[in-house]
């Protein structure tokens, strides 16, 4: 049985949170005293908040002695968005990993890189482990090449410049122009393939997804023994892909 008390609160968190709230109001900032009005927190405690929020970049002091939000807000409202877009895709994820009994994987690319962004797997469809990180075997996977396929040439070779085709597996492909042949003559149409390149006993199917310009890919990973499937998971990721780049691009 409880006790009746409400939860515990810690009240500088409250007082920092009001802080910022007051400042995101004046969008030509606003100075400390006209802040502390504002709250209703003594002065003292206005100027040490301040400072301690704009030490870790919450707020930013202006030249004439305002204050206004800082960017580390931006990058946090903008992984707030990321993570609403992720919330959307997780249920085709889901009920791609349940109608093939493989692990769905998605990833996007960033900044130059190939970033897993999301993994859905369970008891009866494990993840491939990830013994070597995927930003630097993007060569070696469904999902990496998937992306590479998709790029532009420079965009490609900017990527593969700084990126080693590492000997994962023996049957990893280590040569750039075998690489890119094959990127370009994909035996299964608008699919790529990884046929244990990056792990033995394990292949991958994936395809793109786009994220309104932002480039990505989706895919499964199955047991070798399971190649005899191959095309109906080509065509079971095709209108999942699909599904995921529609919940992708709706505005949030």
């Amino acid at each position: 049985m409880g006790n009746g008390e409400g939860p515990t609160l810690i009240t500088s968190v409250q007082r920092a949170f009001r802080l910022m709230e007051a400042v995101g109001a004046h969008e030509g900032g606003a100075p400390a005293k006209q802040l502390a009005r504002e709250t209703g927190l003594p002065l003292a405690t206005t100027y040490h908040l301040l400072r301690t929020l704009a030490h870790d970049g919450y707020i930013r002091k202006l030249d004439d002695g305002g204050f206004v939000l800082g960017e580390k807000l931006t990058t946090l409202h903008a992984g707030g968005q990321g993570q609403a877009l992720l919330t959307r895709v997780r249920p085709a994820l889901a009920a791609l990993r349940d109608d093939l009994s493989a692990a769905a994987y998605l990833t996007f690319y960033e900044d130059g890189e190939i970033r897993v962004v999301e993994i859905i797997d369970g008891p009866r469809a494990p993840r491939v482990d990830l013994w070597v990180g995927f930003e630097d075997a993007g060569h070696a996977t469904a999902l990496g090449k998937c992306v590479l396929r998709e790029l532009d040439d420079e965009a490609r070779d900017d990527y593969l410049s700084r990126h080693p085709l590492a000997d994962l597996t023996p049957r990893t492909i280590t040569g750039r122009a075998e690489l890119l042949r094959q990127l370009d003559s994909t035996p299964l149409p608008q699919a790529v393939t990884d046929m244990e390149e990056y792990a033995l006993g394990t292949f991958c199917v994936a395809v793109p997804v786009y994220s309104g310009e932002t480039l990505g890919s989706l895919g499964v990973s199955l047991r070798a023994d399971r190649v005899s499937r191959i095309e109906e998971v080509r065509n079971r990721l095709i209108p999942a892909a699909g599904r995921v780049t529609r919940g992708l691009s709706l505005t949030i």
